[in-house]
C-alpha cells in the first residue's frame, strides 16, 4: 500500500453540475427511464393511501390496463409481438414504477416479468404464438406458481408433481401434501386466468426434476377449474394492491403440449429428452432465465432509497431546531453533525448501489440479448444479482426508516410516504430469493473460485503462494504491519487520516478483507471434504455466519468498484470532487462498521484507527453544502416524490416564523423574556 502523504487539491472548487450528474445516474438506458418517469407522472397510476385491500387491488388492476395500453410492457419481447427485444431498457423502465406504487410495480413484474417471461424464455416458438399476444395485452392475466408453503428458496425440493400419463397424453398435476400448496402467489387470489406452474416432472417412473407447465386456472366466468382450489392470502404487511393467494391441485390434467419444453420435452410415449444432460445444470439454466426478477428488485430498491433521501435531505435543509450558535436564529437540521452522519453515508451507499445496479443491468442485457450469452457469463450474472440484490434491498429498508426518523413526526404522516414505502418494500428482502440464502450462493461461488485458482497450479506456483501467504500472515498476526503504520503516523494525525483517502488503500482494505475471509472459511471447510455428508453439513453449518459475512464483504467491494469506475465518467471537476468525497464516505464508513475485523486481523493500527471517524466527520462537513444538489440530480419531479416534506412548504413556514420574530424584536410591543427581566432586576439590585 502506498504511504505517501496526499494533500487536498487547491485548484478545484467543489460543486455539483446537476445536469451532468443526472445524466450519469440515468445511465445507459436514460431514455427508457425518462419514458417511464413521464408515464408515471399520471396521477391515475399513483398509490392512494388508506384504501381498503379490495379497493387497492381493484385500482392496481385498472392501472395494469393503463400500462398495457401504453405499450411499455412489450419492451423485452420480440418484435413479432410488438416488442423491441430490449431487456436492459425494460428493467430500467420497470424500476421507475416503484415511484408510482410498489404494488403496481410488483403486480406488473409478476404478470409480464415472471409469467410472460417464463413463456418467452422456457417455451417454444409455438408456445409464444399461442400465448404471448393475450399475455401482453392483459387479456389473460397470469400467476407465477413456484413458491410452496414448504419450500421457498429451495425450489429444487418443491413437492408438486406432474406425472405423465401416456394414455391421455397429459401430465397429472398434483399437490401430494399440504406443504406442497403453492402460496404467496401474486395475481392468484382474484385475477389470474392462467399460470405457469413449477413441478417435479415424472415420466416412465423417472423424476427429471423441476420443470415449468402452462396451466389454465379459471374459466371465463372467473371460477376455478375442476381440481384446482384457490385461497386468498388476505391482508399483508404491505403491497396490498396485489391479490396474493394459494393454489392446490388435485390430479389436474395438463396437456403434454403445455410443458414449456425449451430445456426438456416429453414425447407422446413418455420418452424424456433434454439438450442439457446434467439434471443440476439443466435446473439452474431454467431458473437462470428468470434472474431478471432479482435485477429489477435491486433497481427498484435504489429508486425507493432515492425518493426517501430526497424527502429527508430537503426537509433537513429547511427545518430548523434549537438555538445552538445564535440567540435569534435556530439551526438547520443538516448543519448538525449527527444529522449528517444519519443521512450522508446512506446517500453515498445509495449512489454506490445505483452504480452497481447499472453494471448488473449491463451484464443482464449482454446475456439476454445474446451478445455474450455463455455459461460463464450466466453464472457471473447469477452471482452478481445474488450479491447486489440483498445489499440494495436491505439498504432501502434502512434508508427509508432513517429518513422517516430524520423527519420527526412529519415522517410518520402517510402523505410523506415513508411508512408506506417501507411496508411495501419489506418483502423485497425475502422474495425473488431470500437475501441470506442468496448470500450463501455468493459465498459458495467465492469458495469455488478460490479453489479453482490452484486446481492446475504446479508445485512452484503453490510454494510461492504459500510463502507469500505465510509472510503476510506473520506480519498481520504479530502486529508488524500495525507497528509500521504507527511509526509512520506518530505525531502526524493528518498523515494517518490522509492514508484512508487513497483509492488504492481503500481498494486493498476492502479486497484483502474479502480474500482473507474466503481463505479462512476455505481452510475450515477443507478438512470436512472427506467426511460423510452429515458431518460435512455440520461443519458447513458451524461456519455459516462467516460464510455470509464473506459474501457481504464481497458485495461491499462490488459497490465500491462500481462507484470508483463511475468517477472516471464525470467531466466536470467540481462534480467529480464532490462525488469522490462521497465515494470515500462510502468506503470509509464501510470500513468503520467493520473496524473490529481490521484491528483484529492486523490490517490497521490503533493509531490509524483513531483517526478514521474524525476524518469521516470532516468529509461529511465538506459534502454537506452539496447534498441538496446531489439528490436533485436524481431527476425526480414533484409528481414522482409526492412528499410534503420535500415540497418547500417547510422553508416557507420557517421564513415566516423568522420574519415574525424579527418584527417582534424590532417592536416596542414585544414581551420581555422572563430570564432577561430577572437579569435586569439583578443588575438594578447590584447598582442599588
Amino acid at each position: 500500500m502506498a504511504e505517501q502523504l496526499n494533500t487536498e487539491p487547491t485548484d478545484i472548487v467543489a460543486s455539483v453540475n446537476i445536469a451532468e450528474l443526472e445524466e450519469l445516474l440515468l445511465g445507459k438506458w436514460a431514455e427508457a427511464r425518462r419514458g417511464s418517469r413521464k408515464l408515471v407522472k399520471d396521477s391515475r397510476l399513483h398509490k392512494i393511501e388508506g384504501l381498503t385491500k379490495e379497493e387497492h387491488r381493484a385500482r392496481v388492476m385498472e392501472q395494469m390496463h393503463l400500462l398495457a395500453e401504453a405499450g411499455m410492457v412489450r419492451k423485452p419481447f420480440p418484435e413479432e409481438f410488438g416488442g423491441e427485444s430490449d431487456n436492459g431498457g425494460n428493467i430500467a423502465a420497470f424500476e421507475e414504477l416503484v415511484t408510482a406504487d410498489p404494488s403496481l410495480q410488483i403486480k406488473a413484474g409478476v404478470h409480464w416479468g415472471l409469467f410472460g417471461s417464463a413463456v418467452l424464455h422456457l417455451g417454444s416458438a409455438e408456445h409464444h404464438r399461442r400465448w404471448l399476444p393475450d399475455i401482453l395485452d392483459l387479456t389473460v392475466p397470469g400467476a407465477f406458481a413456484m413458491t410452496e408453503v414448504g419450500h421457498g428458496s429451495d425450489v429444487a425440493s418443491i413437492g408438486t408433481t406432474a406425472t405423465y400419463d401416456a394414455d391421455s397424453e397429459a401430465f397429472i398435476l398434483h399437490s401430494p401434501f399440504p406443504a406442497a400448496t403453492k402460496r404467496y402467489l401474486g395475481n392468484a387470489a382474484n385475477d389470474a386466468k392462467d399460470a405457469v406452474v413449477f413441478a417435479q416432472l415424472i415420466t416412465n417412473g423417472v423424476n427429471h426434476g423441476v420443470h415449468c407447465f402452462y396451466v389454465n386456472i379459471r374459466d371465463d366466468q372467473g371460477n376455478p377449474l375442476p381440481g384446482i382450489t384457490i385461497t386468498d392470502d388476505g391482508h399483508k404487511g404491505g403491497l396490498n394492491g396485489i391479490d396474493n393467494g394459494r393454489f392446490t391441485f388435485d390430479h389436474v390434467e395438463v396437456p403434454r403440449t403445455h410443458l414449456l419444453d425449451r430445456y426438456g420435452s416429453v414425447e407422446p410415449d413418455g420418452t424424456y429428452s433434454s439438450p442439457i444432460d446434467s439434471p443440476g445444470r439443466r435446473f439452474f439454466t431454467m431458473l437462470g432465465t428468470l434472474v431478471q426478477g432479482r435485477v429489477s428488485l435491486t433497481g427498484a430498491a435504489v429508486a425507493a432509497s432515492r425518493i426517501a433521501l430526497i424527502g429527508a435531505v430537503t426537509y433537513g435543509n429547511q427545518r430548523r431546531q434549537f438555538n445552538a450558535a445564535s440567540s435569534t436564529e435556530e439551526e438547520v437540521l443538516l448543519d448538525y453533525q449527527l444529522h449528517q452522519r444519519r443521512l450522508i453515508p446512506r446517500l453515498a451507499t445509495t449512489l454506490a448501489a445505483g452504480f452497481a445496479q447499472e453494471k448488473l443491468l449491463e451484464k443482464f442485457d449482454d446475456v439476454f440479448s445474446g451478445r455474450d450469452d455463455t455459461d460463464a457469463n450466466r453464472q457471473e450474472l447469477e452471482t452478481l444479482a445474488a450479491a447486489i440484490k440483498p445489499t440494495a434491498t436491505w439498504h432501502a429498508l434502512d434508508t427509508i426508516q432513517e429518513a422517516r426518523e430524520a423527519c420527526g413526526g412529519a415522517g410518520f404522516i402517510s402523505e410523506n410516504r415513508f411508512t408506506s414505502l417501507r411496508a411495501d418494500l419489506d418483502v423485497y428482502v425475502t422474495f425473488e430469493g431470500d437475501n441470506n440464502v442468496l448470500l450463501q450462493l455468493v459465498a459458495k461461488r467465492l469458495l469455488s473460485d478460490y479453489a479453482s485458482e490452484f486446481k492446475n497450479a504446479d508445485v512452484a506456483a503453490l510454494a510461492s503462494y504459500v510463502a507469500t501467504q505465510a509472510g503476510s500472515t506473520v506480519m498481520h498476526r504479530f502486529g508488524l504491519r500495525q507497528a509500521l503504520q504507527t511509526v509512520q503516523d506518530t505525531g502526524d494525525e493528518r498523515r494517518s487520516a490522509n492514508w484512508f483517502k487513497q483509492t488504492e488503500v481503500q481498494r486493498n482494505l476492502l479486497t484483502s478483507r474479502v480474500r482473507q475471509m474466503v481463505v479462512d472459511v476455505a481452510n475450515e471447510l477443507r478438512s470436512a471434504s472427506k467426511l460423510p455428508q452429515a458431518e460435512q453439513a455440520k461443519v458447513f453449518n458451524e461456519h455459516q455466519y462467516e460464510i455470509i459475512n464473506a459474501a457481504k464483504a464481497h458485495a461491499d467491494l462490488l459497490l465500491w468498484e462500481a462507484f470508483t469506475d463511475a468517477l472516471d465518467h464525470i467531466k466536470d471537476p467540481g462534480t467529480k470532487e464532490v462525488m469522490t468525497w462521497l465515494r470515500d464516505i462510502y468506503a470509509l464508513t464501510t470500513i468503520e462498521q467493520t473496524l473490529d475485523w481490521y484491528l483484529g486481523n492486523g490490517r490497521i493500527s490503533v493509531q490509524r484507527a483513531r483517526t478514521l471517524s474524525p476524518y469521516i466527520n470532516r468529509l461529511l462537513a465538506r459534502v454537506r453544502p452539496h447534498v441538496q444538489d446531489v439528490v436533485d440530480a436524481f431527476g425526480y419531479e414533484p409528481e414522482h416524490i409526492r412528499m410534503e416534506v420535500a415540497s418547500g412548504d417547510e422553508l416557507i413556514r420557517q421564513e415566516e416564523a423568522m420574519e415574525y420574530y424579527r418584527k417582534m424584536r424590532a417592536s416596542t410591543d414585544a414581551p420581555v423574556d422572563e430570564k432577561v427581566l430577572r437579569e435586569r432586576e439583578k443588575t438594578a439590585a447590584r447598582r442599588r
